[in-house]
């Protein structure tokens, strides 16, 4: 009976050993994602359940790039200070949403909606990120035939908080500017 005793705990003992010391998965905070999936990140469905929703703008803060250079406006539409406050209506389905001014100031036009069509772009290209994009769709055009729109680096998604990054170019480089954006309740 000690022998059989004695037998089981040495087999135990070396299948635990053999099993507690496999590789152990890489951390996202340490040594990077250890999958191709991890690597890529969130997907493009990810996102698009991520961004859906009701979104209020709180803040766009320059990342790399100097004060002195100057951005007259964003998305071809208004300077930076009036989207401050603005409020992104993202739903789902046929993803037709808008933007509601909401900012006072010299052209700001507060009170003013933008119809917006929204998606999630992936280009499945190794390496490259899904993007948010948009096009601005004017009274009497289909969104089909817009060409002209814009994206957006996604960076962070939860149930509270969004936050994107529009590519700045750069004499020197790229630059950003962050929207950081909180969830909208009434």
């Amino acid at each position: 009976m000690s022998k059989n005793l004695s037998l089981f705990t040495a087999i135990m003992l070396v299948a635990f050993l053999f099993t507690g010391c496999g590789a152990q998965k890489k951390s996202t905070l340490g040594n990077g994602p250890s999958s191709a999936a991890e690597k890529r990140g969130p997907s493009a469905s990810e996102w698009k359940a991520g961004v859906k929703g009701v979104w209020i703008l709180k803040s766009i803060e320059r990342e790399d790039v100097p004060k002195a250079y100057t951005i007259k406006n964003i998305f071809d539409e208004a300077p930076v200070n009036c989207f401050l406050e603005s409020i992104w209506n993202l739903p789902g389905g046929n993803h037709h949403g808008s933007i509601s001014f909401n900012a006072e100031g010299q052209l700001c036009a507060d009170g003013a909606q933008r119809e917006i069509v929204w998606s999630i772009y992936d280009s499945k290209l190794e390496g490259e990120q899904p993007q948010f994009q948009l096009k601005k769709v004017y009274p009497g055009e289909k969104a089909k035939d817009v060409t002209n729109g814009y994206r957006l680096d996604l960076s962070y998604a939860d149930e509270h908080s969004l936050e994107m990054r529009m590519p700045i170019p750069l004499d020197d480089g790229t630059g950003n500017l962050v929207f950081t954006f909180e969830r909208y309740t009434n």
